[in-house]
């Protein structure tokens, strides 16, 4: 059983998000405004859509904190959905817009299916990425906790569509930095514009365009996870809740795609000596896991985000109500999500983190941690 644990509600249409997390250990300090920094990071990015100018999102936390301070009790987070204002008569007679023609690539035909329904309206309301904020909530909570303890996680933009950045050779908190200054969170200056133009290629084509992303963690202990079952492998569950995520498809941990066309002697991160009788390498290319451990090395992660299937452009499908050939109808969306999956890597690469480092410390209180 994972040492936390969060579970969310809620429609991207619907009064508010919730999330409630349970299991943080007590003394934690809050700090609301680094969740509504990492909120306001989501939200941003070249390439999103008019949703975000209707949302602002904001975290009011209703339990669990006293003081400022966690108590050890379940902490529910609420974000309001401002466009609520907008759906609430509808929702409340049940006459919201139907979608009987699925969109190829969303939740909308799996779900009908599953669950008997001859509309996607509500698969979609809870499959919408809108979802994540909540998620980002959670995560923002996870990175104060790994801050107790000189951990910090951070993300930037490898790739949208066919545009690659050259990542520089830049210690990773000045990569952090450089990405903050870009509106797709690359920290290739070059990359960054050129990524702009194919997102203005792809909105004028009404299309959608999917990249990757890179989530890395430092200061990490050696020995968060675990060999000895397969479902407390620290890089299983990281590798889980990044795939989690909406339109993620794919998921590399170190250069584990280019290590696989390698031999093992240019794969292997050698180890040294230091001058303190520690271990040292000079390469990292299993991203800071090996047998379903950490091993001290910063944790690097990539994932694949396909792009999203709300397209301007109608896609051919089938109308459900008639059984008869049809085209997708377009419902409000974004060109790009990457820069935005990326801070939502972030806030489950934390969770999963701050859970492993519980289950190594133990404790109940972040002083029983500590000591």
């Amino acid at each position: 059983m994972s040492a936390i644990r969060f579970l969310t509600a809620g429609e991207s249409h619907g009064p508010c998000l919730t999330a409630i997390v349970d299991g943080l250990p007590a003394g934690l300090p809050i700090d609301t405004s680094l969740i509504d920094r990492d909120l306001a990071r989501r939200q941003g990015g070249y390439g999103r859509g008019g949703r975000m100018a209707i949302e602002k999102d904001h975290i009011e936390i209703t339990s669990g904190v006293i003081g400022g301070k966690t108590t050890g009790a379940p902490v529910a987070l609420r974000i309001e959905n401002r466009d609520w204002e907008n759906w609430r008569e509808h929702w409340a007679v049940g006459d919201l817009p139907a979608l009987t023609v699925p969109r190829p690539g969303h939740a909308d035909y799996a779900g009908m299916i599953k669950y008997g329904l001859p509309d996607a309206r509500p698969i979609l309301e809870r499959a919408s990425a809108r979802e994540t904020a909540a998620r980002v909530a959670v995560g923002a909570l996870a990175k104060q906790l790994l801050a107790e303890f000189g951990i910090t996680v951070g993300s930037y933009v490898e790739r949208i569509g066919a545009i690659k950045a050259q990542i520089p050779d830049l210690p990773q908190a000045e990569l952090w930095t450089l990405a903050e200054t870009s509106d797709v969170r690359c920290p290739d200056v070059d990359a960054t514009v050129r990524m702009r133009a194919a997102i203005d290629a792809a909105r004028t084509a009404g299309d959608t365009l999917g990249g990757t992303f890179a989530v890395i963690a430092t200061g990490g202990p050696a020995g968060l996870g675990s060999h000895v079952q397969w479902d407390r492998r620290l890089d299983a569950r990281l590798a889980q809740a990044l795939v989690s995520i909406p339109a993620v498809k794919g998921v590399e941990i170190g250069d584990a795609f280019e290590n696989a066309t390698k031999p093992g002697r240019e794969v292997h991160d050698e180890m040294f000596p230091d001058n303190r009788g520690n271990v040292t390498r000079i390469t990292n290319r299993a991203g800071g896991i090996e047998g379903g451990m950490s091993n001290g090395s910063p944790i690097v992660l990539k994932a694949a985000v396909k792009p999203i299937p709300t397209t301007l452009t109608p896609l051919r499908s089938v109308d459900l109500a008639t059984g008869q050939s049809a085209r997708t109808e377009y419902q409000r969306s974004d060109v790009c999500v990457v820069p935005a999956a990326a801070v939502v890597g972030e806030a489950m690469v934390a969770f999963i983190l701050a859970d492993a480092l519980i289950e190594k410390l133990g404790g109940d209180s972040i002083v029983e941690m500590k000591r």
